[in-house]
């Protein structure tokens, strides 16, 4: 894992905007090919999420690619990249897997999909691609177009963003060189210990003949894809699940793909044996669901400074407010708790793939289309509409969460105007109008963000839907996080309108965080008390229902193979010249009579298991290594085989047993330390630990470069007593 530095936001838009804790996310891609009766559409103009750059196993798009048999399939020709093998007596699906490092300094999936029709032609399109994030709240930002998460993120790094883009195409690629004949199971159960709903007084206000119809406030159940080829050998897993990655929480620096990540991270360790994390031929990809209102905070919210309970309507403590109320889970410290959230997580998904028995057989298909939400006609019933609402963003949205508070006074439930922050947001931004203010009732609206154009659009205005089938299941994308109730509905929705055209007893999975990023969906009853997740339910409070009834008409569509008549609606904007970097590239220097690479602070000679092995070198930015991409690890911890004469790679940057911090320090020079969590497996041996990395040099008169430098401990001895 690495450590990044913040700078401090110098005015009070972006500090208030940065209490969203940007939107980082561990990308996972899920990728499906369908039958050739859907038309080829445009490509679209979406940003996807991103991951963190070079520290753990999930820090690449993990991709399954399934296709029905080429005799069913109608594609048009690759124009560069030759197809694989073609299996023409086979009656089923191809399946590949694959991975790649896509950590940058993370995607618009617009030129994801020009990089792929490039090469593949129509096969990869809009309609066909899902890109969804693991939501992991530890990693870098700066890749997204609109203006809210540009600042938030405090700027747009086109590193970040082509290194992402470049991650996701040769996963894609990968995959589609591994495709083979294969089989698809599914498996379901509860996984239990590892939720808590964190707006039980949300969750309330929905009515309670509903509620008494599900036995708890989250959703337990896990749903399970087992991927294996004809000789029965495992090829990949995608699981989905409704939890927030917030194990880790906002207090921490280090680069991390969080519970959903680990648990990832231990399934690929369990079936790659003798591979490095982020290596081998087996894909486990942990996708999120319907977990708006769900942390993974188990321990529950507690006043830090009494240790007093805070789980009220306002997650407020009588001294200090709403920035005291802090949930807690079940470890020593947050690393521990990801752990523990992460391990149960694996072990469930473990038993779901280990007795998946039900065989998915059926056709491919998928639907998509784009859509202004700022402006859907919602239909109730027979006599009454109502209608979405420019973006905003309310009072609540500031005060943040029980994972991570925000600032200032303000708390969770708040539906009335504070004439202070009134007056402070009407010299910034002037004022809302009565519109959007009317629309978005009872919102109190803290910031018009569909209002405000400049640079560019604060928020989108038109999102994607999606559904892809593969025979009885239903992959329903969704651009945001649904709230336990509001998935619910929505399932429930989706599910009957299949079964109304001749579908019946389909499997619908939400997959969450999907394309493009809209915040929160809340029902109407949760939207009325503004706790956080409604009062950053953008488009108001008929937006649940507007998402139902959109994804009723692609369900619609595909239940009655109608695709090709659906209206590919509104392409999205795409934005060029966004705001720069507000952290400037400097010239990396080393000290006086150092070099980049000199150990400043040496290891001990010899370390025993369970101890941190520990050294210090003169480093160098390592957002470089995102512009050279000379090695692909920050760090390697090696051990010595006397049988051989040769040094083996026994874990990297991405192995969760070992550590890279970065300390930035003045005019250009800095450390980089890296520890070894020396864990009981470790073989007592001969080790050393080696540091990657790239400094920025530039002379007088001339560009900048970037170089790239290696640096190597001295040995050290490992004992078990």
């Amino acid at each position: 894992m690495a450590k990044r530095t913040f700078s401090t936001l110098e005015t009070l838009l972006i500090f208030l905007l940065v209490m969203m804790t940007a939107i980082t996310v561990a990308l996972l891609s899920l990728l499906f090919i369908t039958s050739g009766t859907i038309e080829n559409h445009k490509d679209s103009g979406f940003p996807g999420t991103e991951s963190p750059p070079a520290t753990q196993s999930s820090t690449t798009p993990q991709v399954s690619t399934v296709t029905k048999d080429p005799t069913t399939t109608r594609v048009s020709p690759v124009t560069s990249t030759p197809e694989p093998p073609l299996f023409q007596n086979f009656s089923g699906y191809h399946i590949g897997v694959g991975r790649a490092d896509c950590t940058g300094q993370v995607a618009d999936i617009n030129l994801v999909l020009k990089r792929l029709k490039s090469k593949y032609g129509s096969l990869y399109r809009r309609d066909n691609v899902i890109l969804s994030g693991t939501h992991t709240h530890s990693a870098p930002a700066g890749y997204f177009q609109y203006t809210v998460f540009v600042i938030a993120s405090e700027g747009f790094s086109n590193r970040t963003f082509e290194y992402m883009v470049t991650g996701i195409v040769k996963s894609i690629e990968i995959a589609h060189r591994n495709l083979k004949p294969g089989k698809v199971f599914i498996n379901k159960g509860n996984v239990d210990g590892v939720q808590l709903n964190r707006s039980p007084s949300s969750y309330l206000q929905n009515p309670p003949s509903e509620r008494a119809r599900y036995s708890s406030n989250t959703d337990k159940e896990m749903i399970v894809l087992k991927m294996v080829d004809l000789n029965g050998d495992d090829l990949g897993l995608i699981s989905w699940f409704a939890i927030h990655p917030v194990s880790m929480n906002n207090s921490n620096h280090l680069v991390n793909s969080d519970n959903m990540g680990y648990a990832a991270y231990l399934f690929e360790q369990e079936k790659n044996k003798g591979h490095l994390p982020g290596q081998g031929p087996f894909v486990a990809a942990f996708a999120s669901s319907n977990l708006g209102d769900v942390s993974s905070n188990i321990l529950g919210p507690r006043c830090i400074n009494t240790g007093e309970s805070c789980d009220n309507a306002n997650s407020t403590c009588p001294i200090g407010g709403s920035t005291m109320c802090v949930a807690r889970g079940p470890g020593q410290d947050m690393l521990d708790s990801t752990q523990i959230i992460g391990r149960t997580l694996y072990q469930g998904a473990k038993v779901l793939y280990a007795l998946a028995s039900q065989e998915v057989t059926g056709p491919l298909a998928s639907a998509h289309q784009w859509v202004n939400m700022t402006n859907v006609t919602v239909s109730l019933n027979s006599t009454h509409t109502v209608k979405t609402c420019k973006p905003a963003l309310g009072y609540s949205f500031a005060a943040g969460t029980i994972d991570g508070a925000g600032s200032f006074n303000f708390t969770q439930g708040t539906t009335v105007v504070d004439p202070f922050w009134e007056t402070i947001r009407d010299q910034i931004f002037g004022k809302p109008s009565a519109e959007i203010r009317e629309c978005q009732k009872p919102k109190p609206v803290l910031v018009h963000t569909g209002e405000l154009s400049k640079p560019h659009p604060w928020h989108p205005d038109i999102v994607d839907v999606q559904i892809i089938t593969l025979g009885s299941l239903a992959i329903v994308a969704i651009p945001g996080e649904l709230t336990t109730m509001s998935g619910r509905r929505l399932r429930e929705a989706v599910k009957a309108e299949f079964a109304t055209y001749g579908m019946q007893n389909m499997t619908v999975v939400l997959s969450g965080l999907c394309n493009v990023y809209t915040h929160y969906v809340t029902t109407y009853e949760e939207y009325q008390v503004q706790r956080y997740e409604a009062a950053s339910t953008i488009y108001g409070p008929h937006t649940l229902s507007a998402y139902i009834q959109l994804f009723r008409v692609l369900a619609k569509a595909i239940a009655t193979d109608t695709v090709a008549n659906l209206s590919s609606g509104p392409e999205p904007p795409f934005f060029k010249q966004l705001i720069i970097p507000l952290i400037p590239n400097i010239v990396d220097r080393p000290p006086i009579g150092k070099t980049f690479g000199d150990v400043l602070q040496p290891l001990n000679p010899k370390y025993r298991v369970g101890e941190v092995a520990e050294i210090t070198f003169v480093g160098a930015n390592p957002k470089n290594s995102a512009e050279n991409r000379t090695h692909q690890t920050f760090l390697t911890v090696e051990k010595y085989e006397d049988a051989s004469g040769t040094w083996q790679v026994v874990h990297n940057d991405a192995s969760w047993e070992t550590r890279f911090y970065w300390h930035k320090g003045l005019l250009g020079h800095s450390n980089a330390t890296i520890q070894w969590h020396i864990p009981d497996t470790a073989h007592p041996g001969i080790y050393r630990i080696r540091y990657f990395g790239h400094n920025r040099k530039q002379d007088f008169l001339k560009p900048a470069v970037i170089l790239a430098f290696e640096s190597t401990s001295s040995v050290f001895e490992v004992v078990t007593t």
